[in-house]
């Protein structure tokens, strides 16, 4: 029997925005989310590759400044770094700031794990008339180093083949010293002291105090006390102050020596004039909204429009050729209404929508990809501390414009558990990429004209109202401050195409294999509930149907919203298994018009008034089932998450409400 091959363990290390999950990415062939914010991977994210003839696993631990295990993210990092299982550290440095990011690998080679360096972006470095001398770099480092670039794929095949043979070999890090001769002394003594096997980490850690030392014998102790003693500090450094001090002494040494200049370039300095327009105090949030409106123009106004009805008819021509099929074959009419009506009108309303889904992620891949987000999440940090929220909180509430699930499990990087669930409270204000369809559907059919501003009003509604509502839990149930928030601004790049694809089929996978699966099986089930009456005959009349009988029980509940029709009410509540449900139960239900276009329908059972109020409770109410186990998960708490589950469908209700009844009412007086 052949002997299944052991593969090497490898975990990706680094600072956020090094490009770490970019190469992760580029030697997996994982498709994982590829951003310019810190704490992109919140959990380690692994895949396998082969590569120099050996099965590799990587793990991808998120984005650290320091191994000093003080945020989330540092604990992942840390913890799997000291639990001995990666036979190999491979370090991802981003070569633009190379000093700043080396502080971690000096850090990373005191672990006694072999280790290989990916200097990365050298050729940004290379565009500023620079070079990195490569070689002095491994020699006093006592590590391979290797220049990349992780977004076109270059000197990726050499790091490998260096990574492998390191791990192979045992190879581990033997760096020139950091530290002054008194603080090399006192880490020796330290690691005498201890005795068991101790990393010399472990043992710069228990002499500056950043690891306890009441696990240790009294003896050694008192030796590593003493040992402290011994080591010059002053009332300006303390011990450990000293040991950041000397690294980054050694670094700015060793970075002289190895950045070369080559030539003047001009391209130095360009995100600084960028940022002075772009995120400049008076322009910077106009021209944010300015950029989502022309993102909602493109995904919802003509070409986002005219790819959704081009591929519309083709979904119609395919029905009808399939029911012609159907019927030249004798299928039976329930069969047929099935297939037809059912299973290819239901999901195929909502699949006529990829071409916008595609388009409005990969214009926000775009922005995220560039460093403009990171800008945003900068220029949203004050608004969001006035509403009880560090900017850090603006990842997570991004990332549910696309699904509330990953979005509410993001709000792990939130450190305060106050943020968290304020933050949690608030994501599904932001309407999610599931929603899109309903929009697209019911807009196209009452504001074909003003399809871009209505999608944008709605979504300003959502940020308006979440907004409102973290002021109201900020003073009530979730009172104190946000916990102070830095983050690093990378310098704007040009997104590469992988990273763009890789972005955005990561998010058309789950509308497609949701699409596949929930869809498919609420479709049929509304199929079968309108198409047999409760003695399970035949309903030739929809509404002396299953489904007609429990949707005109909760029709009335919506008489006031101005949708108290049941088919209406009936679209709502399949929308709590998914969204995208309330296109493929209305595509079911609503007989289309001699067009064959479901809009066409719409157009008869709404009102533009009423229309909006849909719109609305669509925006504000109960997140999908999906979403509600995300909030139970990270709540905690099964009163936390029945409190969203209240609070949203109230709002939705009496919001939708409100709206119908004055602008009825304005309609009536004007």
């Amino acid at each position: 029997m052949k002997k299944k091959e052991r593969a090497l363990k490898f975990a990706l290390a680094g600072n956020p925005n090094c490009g770490k999950t970019t190469l992760f990415n580029r030697i997996t062939g994982s498709s994982q989310s590829v951003g310019n914010w810190p704490g992109v991977t919140v959990e380690r994210k692994a895949g396998t590759a082969r590569a120099a003839g050996a099965l590799i696993s990587v793990v991808d631990l998120p984005g650290i400044y320091s191994l000093a295990p003080y945020s989330p993210e540092e604990k992942v990092a840390h913890d799997y770094l000291l639990s001995g299982e990666p036979d190999l550290i491979l370090d991802v440095v981003d070569a633009t700031n190379l000093e700043r990011n080396l502080y971690l690998t000096t850090q990373l080679s005191e672990l006694g794990i072999p280790m290989a360096v990916a200097l990365n972006m050298a050729d940004e470095v290379e565009k500023h008339g620079e070079t990195i001398d490569c070689a002095l770099l491994s020699r006093k480092l006592g590590v391979p180093v290797v220049s990349v670039s992780a977004s076109r794929g270059t000197g990726v095949g050499l790091l490998l083949k260096a990574a492998v043979e390191t791990a192979r070999e045992k190879a581990f890090p033997s760096p020139a010293r950091f530290y002054s001769p008194a603080l090399e002394q006192a880490i020796r003594g330290t690691e005498e002291a201890v005795r068991t096997p101790c990393t010399r980490w472990r043992a710069v850690g228990l002499l500056e105090g950043s690891e306890p030392l009441s696990g240790l014998a009294p003896q050694a102790r008192r030796k590593i006390e003493a040992l402290r003693k011994t080591v010059p500090v002053t009332e300006a450094l303390d011990l450990d102050m000293i040991v950041a001090d000397q690294r980054y002494r050694f670094l700015g040494a060793l970075c002289r020596g190895a950045v070369r200049k080559t030539r003047v370039s001009s391209a130095g300095g360009y995100s600084e004039k960028i940022d002075r327009v772009l995120a400049g105090r008076f322009l910077g949030l106009p021209l944010f909204f300015l950029f989502m409106l022309g993102v909602f123009w493109v995904t919802f106004g003509a070409p986002g429009s005219f790819l959704g009805d081009w591929l519309n008819g083709r979904v119609l021509a395919f029905s009808r050729f399939l029911d012609g099929v159907l019927r030249g074959s004798g299928t039976q009419d329930w069969a047929r209404s099935l297939a037809v009506d059912g299973i290819l009108g239901g999901v195929g309303a909502v699949f006529v929508f990829l071409p916008q889904i595609v388009l409005l992620f990969a214009m926000l891949s775009f922005l995220e990809d560039s460093g403009y987000m990171a800008r945003a999440v900068f220029m949203m940090d004050r608004l969001l501390r006035k509403i009880g929220l560090s900017g850090r909180a603006f990842v997570p509430l991004l990332m549910g414009f696309g699904c509330t699930v990953p979005a509410v499990m993001s709000t792990r990087i939130l450190e305060r558990e106050k943020d968290r669930r304020l933050t949690v409270l608030i994501v599904p204000f932001m309407s999610c990429s599931a929603k899109m369809p309903v929009y697209s559907l019911i807009i196209s059919a009452l504001f074909a004209e003003h399809r871009a501003l209505t999608v944008f009003s709605v979504y300003a509604l959502g940020i308006v109202l979440g907004v409102l509502s973290a002021l109201l839990f900020k003073n009530t149930i979730l009172q104190g401050e946000p916990a102070p928030f830095v983050m690093e601004l990378p310098p704007y790049r040009v997104p590469t195409f992988q990273n763009l694809r890789l972005h955005v089929w990561q998010r058309l996978k789950d509308f497609l294999q949701k699409a596949g699966t929930v869809l498919l099986f609420a479709t049929v089930a509304v199929w079968f509930l309108q198409y047999f009456t409760p003695s399970m005959g035949h309903a030739s009349d929809p509404s002396q149907s299953i489904l007609a009988a429990a949707g005109k029980r909760i029709a009335p509940v919506f008489t006031l919203c101005g949708f108290g029709e049941w088919r209406q009410a009936v679209s709502l509540v399949t929308g709590l298994v998914a969204k995208e449900s309330v296109v493929s139960t209305m595509r079911v239900l609503y007989p289309a018009g001699v067009s064959g276009s479901l809009a066409e329908a719409l157009k008869a059972a709404f009102t533009p008034d009423s229309a909006y109020a849909f719109l609305i409770f669509v925006l504000l109410y109960t997140p999908c089932v999906a979403a509600l186990s995300a909030i139970r998960r990270e709540m905690g708490s099964l009163k936390w998450t029945a409190l969203t589950v209240g609070y949203q469908m109230g709002l939705a209700w009496f919001a939708s409400a409100f709206f119908y009844q004055w602008a009825t009412l304005l309609r009536h007086i004007f």
